[in-house]
């Protein structure tokens, strides 16, 4: 019993996180334009953002913060106004011209891992449906009759799955062949991160519930 719950934890968290959303894309992204090693800075402050909510959910504490409707309104402002953000960033991307791309990126300095990292960090701290994901995910695999090692499996083993998944998007996005693409596709690319986080961040202003 325990082991079938365990696993439908980690299918349900492993489902979750491999779907194609704002944070898979712009790793996606990042890897494609600035390498492996900025693209996994990246990752890790999605991952830490993920923590971040797992720990709430694990101490009860997101079902308290779940509870205030005004709470969720301001986390759903931050959220939604940061991801038009990020959209208007790729957007001004799309837009630049090749020959402008090219120059800037040869005098491109070193990558600001901490920028990148606090991005990823704040991507996913801003989504309130990772509150909500959490809840359902610690209901799903913990019981008032669990055993004590139930909530440290199931909150590892997650973190495990979401290093795997998003480091995963880091690798396979940053090889020469998807970094040749990016350069052949790069408007097309950034035209696309552009809409999903545009429509990522006007779904959380206007979302109802």
């Amino acid at each position: 019993m325990i082991a079938s719950q365990i696993a439908l934890v980690y299918g349900t968290y492993l489902v979750a996180t491999a779907s194609p959303g704002p944070s898979n894309m712009a790793i996606m992204g990042t890897a494609m334009r600035d390498g492996r090693l900025p693209a996994l800075s990246l990752a890790a402050g999605v991952i830490t953002g993920s923590l971040f909510w797992a720990i709430l959910a694990a101490t009860g504490l997101s079902a308290v913060l779940a509870a205030y409707a005004q709470a969720l309104f301001v986390i759903k402002i931050f959220g939604g106004v940061y991801l038009l953000y990020l959209a208007f960033r790729a957007g001004r991307s799309a837009l630049r011209p090749v020959s402008d791309f090219a120059r800037t990126d040869a005098g491109r300095a070193r990558p600001r891992y901490r920028s990148l990292y606090r991005q990823g960090l704040l991507m996913h701290i801003g989504n309130p449906k990772a509150i909500m994901a959490w809840i359902a995910i610690m209901s799903l695999g913990f019981r008032e009759d669990a055993p004590a090692g139930m909530l440290p499996a199931i909150v590892g083993g997650c973190a495990f799955l979401g290093v795997i998944v998003f480091g995963g998007y880091a690798v396979l996005f940053s090889t020469a062949s998807m970094i040749t693409l990016y350069a052949r596709l790069r408007r097309w690319i950034e035209a696309v991160l552009s809409a999903v986080f545009a429509a990522a961040g006007l779904k959380l202003l206007v979302s109802q519930s």
